[in-house]
């Protein structure tokens, strides 16, 4: 019963039969490969226009990357107080933009709101100089707390960062969890809750949904990959064979190989969260993609660590003062991913009734 990460997750075997058929060859290096080529086309088409494509090996990478072709060593990137960029990278969106201040904003249910964008944006107005110069917005899709930015919470932020002359940075290492809630909830496109909502640049992850190591910077400007290429470059982050990480993004997006997984993992989460409910537990955040949030008797918690079950304490910090648990409960993190089977959701809702 592994409900502790999805980066503990094997690969889809669609990934390692791309894997070895790429192998079986010779390509030219940095991304001159025929397979890159042919992804750079496939993204253009899913999302409605050409993007700047740049392969990471990491999502902190990717990250740090995208950020730093969009804000200056000057500039201040706001960003959800929980955010992954804000309280999991070690510092290296500073580092990697030689300096960038990042801005934590509370919100509410895991996302910015946009009287907290526009109130920390005021706090700043006017002191010029004197303070970094507001730069880039990101937000995290989804988010930390298992929720996702429908299009017009998107594009009411992005609408006020556009006012203050901000770029927009999205965080999608799970984007293909968000994409999955947001495509059945309300039909949207990959276009939709990406460039045309105002976002600049996506770090696209698949590593999380079932690849071994495939992370991209997509940027909806293609001029700016020309800039960018350099700091990937400074940075260490070239990969001189570029065509495994093309293979695996090329056999997810095959016949929306990767939407079906997603789908899978927030099916599983669906299924893992109402059951906990029907049991008469609580949860900490509304569950959208595919992490759960629950707030457990501890007693129940370690009946299941002791049963095998794998899965963490989380902070408290981001619930409102009436959802947070009782001294003696938890709340915890559950994530299921592509290989989470119906048999671990039944057995840890048998075990946590």
């Amino acid at each position: 019963m592994n409900f502790a990460s999805d980066n503990w997750a094997g690969a889809s075997p669609r990934i390692i039969e791309a894997l070895a058929r790429g192998a079986d060859g010779i390509a030219p290096a940095y991304g001159q490969d025929d397979l890159t080529r042919e992804l750079k086309a496939r993204l253009a088409d899913l999302f409605g226009r050409e993007v700047g494509l740049l392969f990471a090996a990491t999502g902190s990478a990717a990250n740090s990357l995208a950020l730093s072709a969009l804000s200056p060593p000057y500039g201040a990137i706001y960003a959800y107080e929980e955010a992954h960029i804000v309280g999991d990278e070690a510092g290296a969106p500073e580092f990697f933009t030689q300096g960038a201040r990042l801005v934590p904003i509370a919100g509410a249910g895991g996302k910015l709101t946009p009287a907290g964008l526009t109130a920390t944006l005021a706090r700043g107005s006017g002191s010029g100089s004197a303070i970094p110069r507001p730069a880039v917005l990101s937000i995290t899709q989804a988010t930390e707390s298992g929720t996702v930015y429908r299009r017009d919470e998107i594009s009411a932020l992005t609408d006020i960062a556009r006012a203050r002359g901000l770029k927009v940075h999205m965080d999608g290492a799970r984007f293909a969890n968000a994409f999955a809630f947001l495509e059945k909830a309300d039909g949207n496109s990959a276009a939709d809750i990406t460039w045309k909502a105002g976002v600049d640049a996506l770090a696209f992850g698949l590593t999380k949904n079932g690849a071994l190591m495939a992370e991209a910077v997509l940027l909806f400007e293609p001029e700016k990959a020309v800039e960018i290429e350099w700091l990937r470059k400074r940075s260490g982050h070239v990969v001189s064979k570029a065509w495994p990480i093309a293979a695996q993004f090329l056999a997810m997006l095959e016949k929306d190989h990767w939407l079906d997984l997603a789908r899978h993992a927030n099916a599983m989460a669906s299924a893992l969260s109402q059951g906990l409910v029907a049991a008469g537990h609580r949860l900490g955040y509304e569950t959208q993609a595919n992490e759960v949030f629950a707030i457990l008797p501890k007693t129940v918690i370690a009946r299941l660590r002791q049963a095998g079950a794998r899965l963490y304490e989380w902070p408290v910090h981001g619930l409102p003062a009436d959802r947070r648990p009782a001294a003696d409960a938890d709340l915890v993190r559950l994530v299921t991913s592509f290989a989470t089977k119906e048999e671990e959701v039944e057995r840890f809702l048998a075990l946590a009734g």
